[in-house]
């Protein structure tokens, strides 16, 4: 399985416009893939960005939302907690083509609508974890979202199929559920020092390890029972040093001295914690993705769902107001974004 989960403990790193830009890369790029993206995230951003932003988005949405069962990421998880330990057999109604309600997204690429309703179903799902019988609840109700990804697997065979999960910042077991799901992880950050809390946070709870005053909770967590219980987490893949702040084409000193500090802490978890990379030999700080601050053109893109393949340079309508967008620096933003995607 080829998944991608984007999370960071930290919220407004951009993780969910990076998760849209890097499906939509991914598709363009590999049409012989079907890609399909997992919208874990209660505020479903991402669904709305994939299904025209503020332009069309509405309606779909609304749609999907409305249908019984709902036809989103908690009308299959409401389908699972009600017989908890058995997969679901037609999951074609759980799936959307973004590409029907807006033409800008490739005709590969696939979506697992987000739906607020995700935190009401948090508690009942931690419940199903906790049955006494099963004696392996707790794992298999952690692999839900696994499960998903083996049908959709099944579903787009015998072409491949690539998933890319966008969490939310919380640690709930929805996303311990994404998390579960995916082979590698991403974790996008800016450049100040509640991302590199977040950052640590991201080791600790997914997999034990923390500083000598937090470990022993951190060794009571989720990682110390997904190890015994054989249930899988994925590897740290990528950094990405979202928003770069740049003058005269270069990083700003605070810029530089704040994203050096998150590198020292990461390389220092790497020092003693090779196996939780993907790529153990390589320091971290050396891997990392710097993806320039590129306010207008993300707007754009965020508010009509458009990808950056598709983005051109010039005036765009942004629900009625003009703005502007430049080639040179949006050259300079699409060659950034598409060297991070070149990693996955």
């Amino acid at each position: 399985m080829n998944s991608y989960s984007f999370w960071n403990n930290k919220g407004g790193v951009g993780k969910s416009f990076l998760c849209f830009i890097a499906a939509c890369e991914y598709a363009y790029r590999h049409p012989d893939t079907d890609i399909y993206v997992i919208d874990l995230c209660p505020q479903a951003n991402v669904s709305e960005t994939l299904l025209g932003g503020l332009r069309t988005s509405p309606r779909p949405m609304s749609r999907l939302l409305a249908d019984t069962p709902r036809r989103t990421i908690a009308g299959y998880l409401e389908e699972r907690l009600s017989s908890p330990f058995r997969m679901i057999d037609d999951i074609e109604r759980f799936v959307s083509q973004p590409s029907k309600f807006n033409g800008y997204i490739p005709k590969n690429l696939f979506l697992i609508c987000g739906d607020n309703l995700l935190e009401l179903l948090s508690e009942p799902i931690r419940q199903a974890s906790q049955l006494a019988l099963p004696n392996d609840a707790w794992a298999r109700t952690q692999n839900w979202i696994r499960d998903l990804c083996t049908s959709l697997e099944d579903r787009s065979a015998p072409r491949n199929a690539t998933f890319v999960i966008d969490c939310n910042p919380s640690f709930a077991i929805y996303t311990q559920q994404a998390l579960v799901a995916s082979d590698a992880l991403v974790i996008p950050y800016t450049a100040d020092d509640s991302s590199r809390r977040g950052i640590e946070n991201v080791i600790a709870l997914l997999y034990g390890v923390a500083d000598a005053r937090m470990s022993g909770y951190a060794k009571l967590s989720f990682a110390q029972k997904a190890r015994d219980e054989n249930v899988s987490t994925p590897k740290v893949h990528t950094l990405v040093s979202n928003r770069q702040t740049l003058y005269d084409g270069k990083p700003s000193k605070a810029f530089e001295a704040l994203s050096k500090t998150i590198k020292s802490t990461i390389d220092g978890i790497h020092k003693k914690n090779r196996s939780l990379f993907s790529f153990p030999t390589k320091l971290p700080s050396g891997e990392v993705v710097n993806i320039p601050d590129y306010h207008g053109a993300s707007i754009v893109a965020a508010a009509n769902g458009v990808p950056i393949h598709r983005l051109k340079a010039g005036p765009h309508d942004v629900a009625g107001d003009r703005v502007q967008i430049n080639p040179e620096p949006l050259h300079r933003y699409t060659q950034a974004l598409r060297t991070f995607v070149a990693r996955l």
